[in-house]
């Protein structure tokens, strides 16, 4: 009887967990300080359970990721906030957050995007304790990424199969920092975090405007197993 009690608790424990979402911590001043000219700002919820499709779109996401979603920070009832940034009526920017799992302890990963084009303008990150935290975070690092799409990712799945080391894949020619073995998990889960949150907005803004590159890279992941087998 015991046992089972125990049981319920770390049951309704992990389910309490998995529905952590990934929020600013101060909303208005932290956009604020990433668009100088915001006046207002709009907060809109995502939770795959409450939009269209949404168990075929969760289903997509560990396709398009590529891994195992965590059972803590990624499950079908998490919950996605995505900011709005206007001045005025115009749309300026967006913002979103996504939590996942490293090294030290969960990494939040947040990117700020350009409402029309859909590629980042800046990515930082709220949430990081990790022995190799000041290289993830310092600048030079960072801005590399600034300017790249979902598409660049797709891209890069598509050139891993067919043409390593192609001059056609930025993500292959981001210069990760010196690390040593203790921080590189931490890199590859920020990195993941990166392509996790780009998928993610392209499910819930940008009416999955990448597809056509993300059905490319499959194809040509397929025709590479074929040639395996």
């Amino acid at each position: 009887m015991k046992s089972t009690y125990l049981f319920l608790i770390v049951a309704a424990a992990q389910q309490a967990f998995g529905a952590i979402g990934c929020t600013l911590s101060n909303p208005a001043q932290d956009l604020k300080y990433l668009y100088p000219e915001m006046t207002t700002y709009k907060e809109d919820l995502n939770e795959f359970p409450r939009i269209k499709d949404g168990a075929a779109l969760f289903k997509a996401l560990r396709e398009r990721l590529g891994s195992d979603l965590d059972p803590i920070y990624e499950t079908f009832e998490t919950p996605y906030s995505v900011y709005g940034v206007f001045q005025g009526q115009n749309k300026i920017g967006i913002v979103h957050g996504v939590n996942v799992p490293g090294k030290g302890g969960v990494i939040q990963v947040f990117l700020s995007m350009d409402p029309k084009t859909a590629v980042i303008r800046s990515f930082f990150f709220q949430r990081l304790e990790s022995p190799a935290a000041r290289q993830l975070r310092a600048k030079e690092f960072r801005v590399q990424f600034e300017g790249l799409t979902l598409g660049d990712f797709y891209k890069h799945d598509y050139y891993a199969r067919v043409e390593p080391g192609a001059k056609a894949d930025k993500v292959a020619g981001i210069k990760p920092p010196a690390l040593d073995a203790a921080g590189r998990p931490d890199y590859e889960a920020s990195l993941r975090g990166i392509k996790k949150n780009l998928i993610l907005l392209d499910f819930f803004v940008y009416a999955r405007r990448f597809e056509p590159y993300f059905e490319r890279a499959k194809q040509a992941d397929g025709k590479a197993q074929a040639r395996k087998e």
